[in-house]
């Protein structure tokens, strides 16, 4: 987790951002949660009471520094979407637990921050219709069931098709790539899609997924997407939404590389062209 230092350091240190543009966020109440995650698992989570099954399949030590952990990074993503609808785009340094179920944690996410930010958008009425992309390398399982039949809720995510979780959900559109996938089929497939995504769903807000894990460096992602051609990614999505005038929030997603100034240099490139294409 040495990314989520790393980011915000770097970020500082080069002048990118200026510290009064970080914001920590108050932990998320149980009244929110709720309006996402069933009862009984928030009940179970918080009180450490999850059954060993439970916990492996988190991959976490089940313990209350990681449970205060995701209501931080939940409460994180709500309020970047606040931020969002006052200047267009907003960053969690953290965040994308894509895979938290209404009822139960797995793949290293415990409540689902997306999911939680946009159920709280539509209970405000701040939104009419959402559409979430998620371009992590692993597909958005636990979101894709969360919204599953909501039509409130688009859910896009194109991944890596032989790569975790081995039994997807069903997204409103899954786009499963091949292993090895490099920058220009990536590319030529979410440019062709996501236009017509916008075009056809009408959104008035995206929450954007902007996992590193499709790097080529990833141990985990089974991809080859170079380090430009994950820039030129992030650079697409934040100009469609700029140009449709739809506000934005990212989410960062995974990254495994072996380096860690792999993972935090194209993190930091998500950053750098927020900053460069809405301000």
């Amino acid at each position: 987790m040495a990314k989520y230092d790393l980011i915000p350091e770097q970020l500082l240190y080069e002048g990118t951002i200026q510290a009064i543009q970080l914001h920590a966020p108050l932990p998320a109440s149980d009244s929110d949660i709720l309006l996402t995650h069933d009862g009984t698992y928030w009940h179970r989570l918080k009180n450490l009471l999850l059954s060993p099954q439970e916990i492996r399949r988190t991959g976490f030590p089940h313990d209350l520094a990681l449970v205060h952990r995701e209501q931080v990074i939940t409460q994180g993503t709500f309020d970047c979407a606040i931020q969002a609808l006052q200047h267009g785009v907003a960053m969690n340094a953290s965040g994308g637990t894509h895979h938290a179920f209404r009822d139960r944690g797995e793949g290293f996410c415990l409540l689902n921050d997306i999911a939680f930010a946009a159920n709280k958008l539509l209970n405000e009425g701040r939104c009419r219709q959402i559409l979430v992309v998620d371009l992590d390398v692993h597909q958005g399982n636990g979101t894709a069931d969360i919204f599953n039949g909501n039509p409130s809720v688009f859910t896009f995510s194109m991944h890596c098709e032989a790569n975790y979780p081995m039994l997807k959900e069903r997204s409103d559109l899954d786009i499963g790539l091949p292993i090895g996938t490099e920058d220009k089929l990536y590319l030529d497939i979410l440019m062709g899609h996501l236009p017509w995504l916008i075009e056809e769903i009408q959104p008035d807000f995206i929450f954007y997924l902007s996992g590193v894990d499709i790097l080529e460096t990833d141990k985990l992602g089974r991809m080859k997407v170079t380090r430009d051609g994950c820039k030129r990614r992030d650079a697409f999505v934040f100009q469609i939404a700029k140009k449709n005038r739809i506000p934005v929030v990212v989410s960062m997603g995974g990254g495994y590389s072996p380096r860690i100034s792999d993972i935090v240099e194209a993190h930091c490139n998500t950053f750098r062209l927020a900053q460069e294409i809405f301000f």
